[in-house]
């Protein structure tokens, strides 16, 4: 198969919605091609892909288009997973999918609040950025104290080898710690932080964080996973 007919990612290296996908399209070895996001300054074709213009957007050859990125991982995982992420060591298939969606909806909702106070002033309990933050960092911090339980004894959320939760929740941990990384350190969650380095350090997540410059049409196809 030719490059220019493999998939098509819109991505943005930042997003950690975008990373997710980019780490189980590296974790199954399946090849796209990588178009890098600038998110001020969104390109037309991804516009026209999915109207809602947010990343990650996969485009099929066939020209079906998968705008959701837990979606696009099931996709790639269900055509190649080596790793076995979509099946969890211990519990089932359906406790894994429902941390997934507890980060989705609660946590990264506490997230945005802890870490972008100013875009929420219109919100009923807001009062001032900081008591506001203060108060989404605490709401977020229990759910990440949940994780930190699962982590603790077994080195991942479902067991002793990552699946699909790990890969799809990580990022998102990585941006909450990110925000005031002296703080989380601080914190009593050692299984929880030994996780994110662990995470953080891997081939894998090393593999799915090159730069890029932002694509245009003239530019040269990128293929992805690089090697």
């Amino acid at each position: 198969m030719s490059l220019s007919d493999l998939p098509i990612l819109y991505s943005f290296r930042r997003c950690p919605y975008a990373m997710r996908a980019r780490l189980a399209i590296a974790a199954s070895g399946v090849s796209c091609q990588l178009r890098e996001v600038v998110l001020r300054d969104k390109p037309e074709a991804l516009r026209l892909a999915s109207p809602k213009a947010t990343v990650p957007v996969l485009v099929l050859p066939d020209g079906k288009v998968i705008d959701e990125s837990l979606d696009i991982m099931h996709w790639v995982l269900g055509i190649q997973d080596p790793q076995n992420y979509l099946q969890p060591e211990q519990g089932s298939t359906e406790q894994m999918l429902a941390l997934v969606v507890a980060n989705d909806g609660p946590f990264k909702k506490h997230l945005d609040c802890y870490k972008y106070p100013d875009r929420h002033t219109d919100n009923e309990a807001f009062t001032d950025a900081s008591s506001f933050s203060a108060q989404h960092r605490a709401q977020a911090s229990e759910q990440l104290m949940g994780l930190n339980a699962r982590i603790q004894g077994q080195g991942y959320l479902m067991g002793r080898r990552p699946c699909l939760a790990d890969l799809a929740i990580a990022p998102f941990v990585r941006q909450f710690a990110q925000v005031d990384r002296a703080w989380f350190d601080a914190q009593p969650w050692s299984a929880l932080s030994a996780w994110l380095l662990k995470f953080q350090a891997s081939p894998l997540f090393l593999s799915i964080m090159d730069k890029y410059p932002a694509w245009t049409p003239e530019s040269e196809i990128v293929r992805f996973p690089s090697a």
